[in-house]
Order: C-alpha cells, then sequence, then structure tokens
C-alpha cells in the first residue's frame, strides 16, 4: 500500500470512528442506510436522480439567461452553443457514467481526482467546482427575488432575499429523502411547463394564434441568424456552459442514492434526451419565437425578468402572459435553489471530511444531514445581493462570466481523470470488459471532452479583445488562473506527487446496492424481455 493510500484509510478510520462506526471487510457496511465514512444517509431513490439529472437543474439560467444569449448572438448562435456544448457534456457524462457507477463516493470527482492524478488536483477541482454552485445559487436568488419585486414592490429586494434564505434553508434540514421528492415533482413540473411551451411555438409560427400573423422563419431573415458574427458565438458558450452546469451533479449525489449501480447508469442515459430535448429544443424555439434584438432580453433590473418566453407571449397578442411566464420562472427557481443548495452542501462536506477544507463543515447528525454545510453553502448565496446597487441584469450577467469558466475547468478535469483511470486499469491487468458501465467511444471521447473545455475556457472571452474591455476582461478570465494557483500552492505546501498507474488503488470505494435483490430481478426482467410490458421498457431506458 503507498503512502497516499495509508493516509486515506487512516482518514477513513478516523471519521468512521467519529461517526460511532468501525471498519469492516465484511460487506455489511454497504447495506447501511447510513454512509459509514462520510455520515450521509443513504434516501435517494432511483427515480429522484433520475428526475435530477432530467430537469432537476432546469433553472433560470434556461429561460431568463437564454434571452441575454439570443440577444448576444442570434438564434443561430443559440442553437450553435447549445449543440456544442451538448456534444462536449454528453462526452462528459460519458466519462463521469463509467468512474461514478464503479465508485459512487461522495466526494465524487474531487475524490477520484485525488486517487488517478494528484490530491492537489483534487483540491483545485473542488474549490473551482464549489464556485460554480456558489454562482449558481447567486444568479438564483437573484431571479427568484427580483420575480417577486415584480409582482410586489412593498417588501424591499433583500427582504424577499432573506424570506427565501430562511424557508429554504429550514427545508434542506428536514434531510435528502424530503429533497429527492421534491425535485422529482418539481422537476415534472418543468418538464410539463416546457412542453407546453412548445406546443403554443408550433401553433403560434404556424399561425394558429387569433389575431397574430404566422410568423414561420421571420425572425432568422430579420434580424437574422446571427448578431454578432463570431464574436455572438463566442459570448453563446459562457451562457450556455452554464445552462448546462448541473449535469453532473449525478456524481455528487450518488453516495446519497440506494442503488447507484442502478440509478447512476440509468441517469447517465437520460442525458442524451435531455440534451436534445431540453437545450436544444428551448434554443430552436427560443429563436423562432423571439426576435434577437427585442429590446426586452436586455436592459435594466425590471427587465431582467423578460425571458424569450415573455417576449413570444407578449408579441402574440397576450400582454399579460409576463405574469405566466413569471410564475413558471418562480417555480424552476424553487427547484434550482433547493438543488443548488444541496449539491454546494455535499462539494463542501466531502471536501472537508478529505482534509480539502474547514474541518466543521465535515460534520454531519444523526439523521445524515450536514448542517454546517448546508448553512455555509446557502450563507454565499448572499453574494445575488449585489443586484442592489448594479442591478439585477447586471449582476446575473457577472456572475455568469465568473461561473463559466469554472464549468469549463472542472469538466476538462473530469475527463482526464478519466484517461488517468484507464491508464491504472490497463497498467494492473484490467480490461474494459470488467466495468459495470463502460463509456462510448473511449478514448476518442475522452480526449475530445479534454481539449474542447480547455479551448473553450481560452476563447469564452474572445469578445472582450477586440475593442478591449479591460472590466469584462478580468470578469471573463479572472479565475482561469485559480485553478493552476490552487494546485501548485497545494503542491508546494503538503509536498503531494503524481501517481503511477500502477500506484493506484483500484479496489477501494467500490459499494453494492441496498436493494440489491431487487434491483436483479428487475434487470433479468428487463433482459429476458418477456415480463415487463412493452411501454415499461421504454419507460426504463428514458
Amino acid at each position: 500500500m503507498s503512502l497516499s493510500q495509508k493516509g486515506s484509510a487512516t482518514i477513513t478510520d478516523d471519521h468512521e470512528t467519529a461517526l460511532g462506526h468501525s471498519s469492516s471487510d465484511d460487506g455489511t457496511a454497504d447495506f447501511r442506510a447510513i454512509d459509514p465514512q462520510s455520515g450521509v444517509k443513504r434516501g435517494l431513490k432511483t427515480r429522484h436522480l433520475s428526475m435530477m439529472a432530467l430537469a432537476g437543474i432546469i433553472g433560470p439560467g434556461l429561460l431568463v439567461g437564454s434571452g441575454g444569449a439570443l440577444h448576444s448572438g442570434g438564434p443561430a448562435s443559440l442553437l450553435i452553443g447549445f449543440g456544442v456544448i451538448g456534444i462536449i457534456a454528453f462526452s462528459i457524462m460519458q466519462s463521469l457514467g463509467e468512474l461514478t457507477t464503479l465508485y459512487p463516493s461522495g466526494g465524487a470527482f474531487t475524490d477520484l481526482g485525488d486517487r488517478f492524478i494528484d490530491k492537489a488536483f483534487g483540491v483545485a477541482v473542488g474549490w473551482n467546482y464549489l464556485i460554480i454552485w456558489v454562482c449558481v445559487l447567486a444568479n438564483e436568488y437573484n431571479v427568484i427575488s427580483s420575480v417577486m419585486v415584480y409582482w410586489s414592490d412593498k417588501v424591499p429586494l433583500w427582504g424577499y432575499f432573506l424570506i427565501f434564505w430562511f424557508a429554504f434553508l429550514g427545508f434542506q434540514l428536514l434531510g435528502v429523502e424530503t429533497f429527492g421528492e421534491a425535485e422529482f415533482w418539481l422537476a415534472l413540473l418543468k418538464l410539463v411547463g416546457l412542453v407546453a411551451y412548445f406546443i403554443f411555438s408550433i401553433v403560434y409560427i404556424s399561425g394558429g394564434v387569433k389575431g397574430a400573423d404566422a410568423i414561420g422563419f421571420r425572425y432568422w431573415h430579420n434580424p437574422g441568424p446571427f448578431a454578432d458574427g463570431f464574436r455572438g458565438v463566442a459570448s453563446v458558450f459562457v451562457f450556455c456552459s452554464t445552462f448546462y452546469a448541473g449535469v453532473e451533479s449525478v456524481a455528487v449525489a450518488a453516495t446519497e442514492t440506494k442503488n447507484p449501480g442502478v440509478a447512476v447508469p440509468h441517469s447517465i442515459r437520460q442525458v442524451f434526451f435531455r440534451i436534445v430535448f431540453i437545450y436544444m429544443g428551448s434554443a430552436f424555439f427560443f429563436g423562432l419565437t423571439c426576435p434577437s434584438n427585442a429590446p426586452e432580453l436586455v436592459g435594466g433590473a425590471s427587465r431582467a425578468l423578460k425571458s424569450p418566453m415573455t417576449v413570444a407571449l407578449q408579441n402574440a397578442g397576450w400582454a399579460n402572459g409576463v405574469h405566466l411566464i413569471n410564475a413558471f420562472i418562480f417555480v424552476t427557481c424553487l427547484s434550482a435553489v433547493n438543488s443548488s443548495i444541496y449539491i454546494g452542501s455535499r462539494t463542501i462536506l466531502y471536501m472537508a471530511q478529505d482534509g480539502k477544507a474547514p474541518k466543521f463543515l465535515g460534520w454531519t447528525d444523526r439523521r445524515g444531514v450536514p448542517i454546517p454545510a448546508i448553512i455555509f453553502t446557502n450563507a454565499c448565496g448572499a453574494i445575488s445581493m449585489m443586484n442592489v446597487s448594479t442591478g439585477a441584469s447586471k449582476a446575473y450577467g457577472y456572475i455568469v462570466n465568473l461561473s463559466g469558466v469554472s464549468t469549463f475547468l472542472v469538466w476538462g478535469s473530469i475527463s482526464l481523470i478519466h484517461i488517468r483511470f484507464r491508464a491504472a486499469w490497463k497498467a494492473q491487468g484490467h480490461s474494459p470488459e470488467e466495468l459495470p458501465y463502460k463509456s462510448l467511444w473511449y478514448p476518442w471521447n475522452a480526449y475530445f471532452g479534454l481539449a474542447a473545455n480547455v479551448f473553450l475556457a481560452f476563447v469564452q472571452g474572445w469578445s472582450t479583445l477586440a475593442p478591449f474591455d479591460a472590466g469584462n476582461f478580468v470578469d471573463a478570465y479572472i479565475l482561469l488562473p485559480l485553478f493552476p494557483v490552487i494546485y501548485f500552492a497545494y503542491k508546494f505546501v503538503f509536498k503531494t506527487r503524481l501517481w503511477r498507474p500502477h500506484e493506484v488503488d483500484l479496489q477501494a470505494g467500490r459499494r453494492r446496492d441496498l436493494d440489491e435483490a431487487k434491483n436483479t430481478v428487475e434487470r433479468t426482467e428487463g433482459v429476458d424481455g418477456t415480463r415487463l410490458p412493452w411501454w415499461k421498457k421504454v419507460f426504463k431506458n428514458l
């Protein structure tokens, strides 16, 4: 056993002792309701994780932020941006599916970065990932507070923020089962809302709305498919990366899932449908029903609530349609804020338990609820209050730019971790056929994900160079050097080293499902094709 593995084992043993558990090799730990290493409760069902992967993180970014992306790049740029980032996201999820199905650890890719590359690398990935969710959470608090001010300004913006802050804090403290059930139904409601808008869009562009013309592809001709050439396309990449942020969250939730061996692969397979139906569908219909030069898409604080959906309804003759869309945005915010606090708190929880963050943030109560981590993550949402002085629209743009670079860096890191894992897997005499979930098109998929994310991390702020805008340039690139700074600083202080493939521990961290016997029966039924009706087979593969 290498020195790092001995140290890791010591940390695990100490943590289990603190939780009142003792480490054992009899396999019983795999079937405990409370995870013996992290102290969290394994309470998420397969349907919870599946719906989280499919629609859980659809939030104000898609509904509101896409308006800024449409204005900056035009409908063609929006489709290109969603398509390119979607291909990259699919690549990342293939890598993550192979890793997380085999190692459903709470630390997800931060823990796997330690194991397959270098602990300093895991630290850099973890803090960049936390930055993403702090930014996303701040944006969502920004939007949900602005929605309420739009409806009634009798309570100030900061007042609404405090109301929601305490409400979400109390809800998160109820436990992971409550979170999972709420996310399931809220995500389902979001899918229904998007389908309703897609149907409206088809009717609207075909001339089926009374008093409105059949617009067809009018807005693709005037004002045109591209708003600002390649500059517009480059700027859309940042927005789209933020919209897609969260597809990797199934890895963070794996430890709190009852049956990761079933739930994780099932959720990974749904990413393709999510990309095509939700993101590409939204980009297509937003570009058809809303002109990219609509003044409502950009502007001051009140206009921050104007999404392409709102503009389309008003252009179709429904002046009060803004209230319906704002209600839909409000529902998505409820779900998105809840998901962001969950993912951010679990990220900092596992980092703290592994010595990457202050130790007190790694504590969980007897119910498996990480109270300090939840309070800390929710407190970071107060960044949204910068909109009191800057305006909601500007605040939204600033925070989106900050999180965009971190998304590309984390995704690229996942691809690199996958490449290093396969090198260790091969070096130690294993074959890909032994893997419970095998990534498609390896190694080309993993190398593509790595190269594409590195490229986009550098090109995403290209539009700030000519003419040079110092403020926007700093906003676009300030987090780019943070990754190497954290990596080399930690490496220098703690003297970590890059692990060789034959030194990697490939056995620790594996886990069997809680409902193993039931899942075996379900899989058998699905294989022989005789016990499940056709509609259930279709549903299982969605």
